[in-house]
Parts: structure tokens; sequence; C-alpha cells
């Protein structure tokens, strides 16, 4: 019997961000008896993924760093895990960890992939630099998103392959479960027959929840039988929930902080609303819709490729996003609207974003990106 194929993939943390919680469910899908896949992250106190991983059959390691400029301090250490490991292959995603990777991998001459999840625009000025300047030192780059790719080769101008693989989502997993959403609303004392109005979202500025709040408000102050439901964590949650009680919305949403099991939060809502300014290919996005959600968003990065309004969801420019209350009454209202757009949109991500999708082009990548080395 062959060797195992060996991946390395490295990323800085492991919460539940969109890039990190794709880890786990693209293991679950991957052919082990043909891969092995190794984890390398830096932040040791965002570890919500690690347990998924390693019951998924990833190998962990934590080389803990309080900082980007210590991050890139752990390429000898790294490049000692790749030699030890016999490692063949070295997948970094998010900017911090592809710049450590490419250390690494001018240090081991080990090919690397990296995939952006982001446009290079929404970036600092120093990451901007630094993402130009190393560019050329690695193998082949992924891009989640049309928008995404546009973004490097307008930014970057980059000599070597860029690749857009989109992200996906187990449409078997993320399924709906009816049982699960009305136990949730018991729990919460959302009544039965409410419209839940959700999110699931880290909450940093990009989200723009406290303007996601101020959509709600004024559709909940038109429609008495509005709950909502806002599922994360993040640096701004403090200054969210003093919005949330500038609006007097205590009674109205439901705020369950950080979630490992995202999937009867998803049950509980009839409408996904997303009020980002920018976003790269957002998983919640393409989750919330696998779940059977009726979508209201923004129109920010990725998700254009995604929603084609009227049909699989509702969607307004970034700019407009206080028109996304109109859509939300609408919803509220018509029932088969709401269901239409529910149905269409798992149809969506079943046609082009599922994750066995996913896995497969990423496995033909990986076993191409060693060849060509």
């Amino acid at each position: 019997m062959a060797d195992k194929i060996k991946i390395l993939h490295i990323i800085k943390s492991l919460g539940r961000g969109g890039a990190e919680m794709l880890l786990p469910e693209s293991l679950k899908l991957h052919d082990q008896s043909k891969f092995e896949f190794h984890y390398i992250y830096f932040l040791p106190w965002k570890n919500q993924m690690v347990e998924a991983i390693q019951q998924a059959g990833g190998q962990v390691t934590c080389l803990s760093a309080t900082n980007n400029f210590k991050i890139l301090l752990k390429a000898k250490t790294i490049a000692s895990y790749v030699q030890d490991n016999r490692i063949q292959l070295i997948h970094a995603h998010l900017p911090w960890a592809g710049f450590v990777g490419r250390w690494v991998h001018r240090l081991t001459n080990v090919p690397l992939i990296y995939t952006e999840h982001n446009k290079q625009e929404r970036y600092h000025f120093l990451t901007k630099w630094i993402n130009r300047f190393t560019f050329k030192w690695q193998s082949i780059v992924v891009a989640v998103s049309g928008d995404v790719a546009e973004s490097i080769n307008k930014n970057i101008h980059p000599t070597i392959p860029v690749k857009l693989l989109l992200n996906g989502v187990n449409v078997d997993f993320f399924k709906r479960s009816d049982d699960e959403g009305q136990l949730m609303r018991r729990k919460h004392s959302i009544p039965s027959e409410a419209i839940v109005v959700g999110t699931v979202a880290v909450f940093r500025f990009q989200k723009r929840l406290k303007e996601w709040l101020d959509v709600f408000k004024e559709a909940s102050d038109r429609n008495s039988d509005l709950f909502g439901v806002i599922v994360g964590d993040g640096p701004l949650r403090i200054e969210l929930e003093k919005h949330l009680r500038e609006l007097n919305l205590e009674s109205r949403i439901v705020m369950p902080g950080l979630q490992t099991e995202v999937r009867p939060w998803y049950s509980v809502m009839n409408i996904f609303m997303m009020t980002s300014v920018f976003e790269g290919l957002p998983l919640s996005l393409l989750e919330a819709m696998s779940m059977e959600c009726a979508v209201v968003t923004t129109d920010a990065g990725g998700i254009k490729e995604v929603i084609d309004p009227g049909r699989n969801g509702m969607m307004e420019p970034v700019e407009g996003w206080k028109k996304l209350t109109n859509h939300i009454d609408r919803l509220v209202s018509d029932r088969d609207t709401r269901l239409k757009l529910a149905i269409a949109g798992r149809h969506r991500i079943i046609q082009s974003f599922s994750m066995a999708r996913m896995v497969k082009e990423m496995e033909e990548l990986y076993c191409n990106s060693i060849v060509l080395e």
C-alpha cells in the first residue's frame, strides 16, 4: 500500500471564523486512506475547532505566539516539524499564516498552497505590502470567490497561478431540523409561531452588526411577532450589547454567545440576514442557505456570486443596507415567498457550493501541486 500524502495546514487560530470552520468540515470528507492531515495554529485562546479536527482524524499542534511578528519567528520550528513529519505539502490560510508558510517553503522547498479568503483592499497597509512582496514565494494561490481572485490580480499582478475554488458546505450535515428548532425556541422563550431573523458572525466591524440591529429594530416595530438571534462573539460584543439595550431589544433578541454547534440555531431561523460591508465568500451564508433559511443580505464580496436576487435570496448594495428592512417586511407577511427562497437557496448550495465538490477539487490540486514541484 502506498504511503499517505502528508499535508500540513497552517492557520493563525482555530476559533470559530469562517476559514477555521472549513478545516474540520472538509477533513470529514477527505480521503484519509490517501491523505494524512496535520494542523499548526498560534493563538492558544482561540481553539474551539481543535477538538472537532482531532475527532475527524487530524493531528493538531499549537505553537503559541502572542502577536503577528512572533508568528513569523516560528518559521524554523515549523520547518523542523515539516522535516520530522515528512510533510509533502503545506497549505496556509490567511495572511500571517501565509507569510510564515512562505518562509517555511523557502527553508524546506516543500510546495506551498495559500488560500486567500479576503480582498486585498481590506487589509492593513503593512499586511498588503508584505503580501505583495512575498506573494511569489509559494506554489499556487487559491481564491475562495471570483471577487477575491479579481482583487489579487488587480493589486498584486501575480506571476504564480491563481485558482478559483469556491467555498463549500456539507449539505448532508447542514440540513434543517424543525424539531431541533422548536426545542431551542422553547429553551429561549421564542414563540413557536414567531418569525425569527438571525445571523451567525464574529463580532467585527466588517459585519456591521449595529446596523443589523437598526434594520431589525425598524422591522420589529412594524411586526410584533418578529424575534431575532445573533450567534457569535468577538471584540465588539460589549458595544453591540450596549446598542441592543439602547434600542430596547433585550426581550426580542437572543444572543447565546459563541456556539460550537450552530445547526440548531439555523433551524430556529426563518430568515438569515447579513449587513456586511465586505466579505470573501462567507461560510455562514452558505450554511444558512443549506439549512433552508431565506436570505436577506448586502452584496458584499463573493455574496453576489451566490445570490440571484428574487430567486434564491434578497439582496441590496452594501451602501443600501437600510433597505433590507423592506425585504424583512415582505418575508414576514408573505410566507410563500419566504419558503420559495428557502428551498431555492438550498438547491443553489447543493448544485454549486457543496463541500464534496470543494474537497474533490482540493485533493486534485494537492496531487497536482506535488507532481508539479
